[in-house]
């Protein structure tokens, strides 16, 4: 689950679970497959690309 979910624009390291999080607005079926870690195919999926701002300045 992780390695497609560390490179998801949605998704943060909460410090205080210390875990992953996801920050998109799942439902119901969408959270359990995330708990569950099957993100394989997840519909929400977008590349988090940090440096992304920074080329177009």
């Amino acid at each position: 689950m992780a390695d497609k979910c560390e490179s998801c624009v949605f998704c943060n390291y909460d410090e205080e679970f210390d875990e992953l999080v996801c920050d998109m607005d799942l439902d119901e079926d969408d959270m359990a497959r995330f708990l569950s870690g099957r993100t394989e195919d997840c519909p929400f999926w977008r590349p988090g690309d940090e440096y992304r701002t920074a080329r177009k300045q």
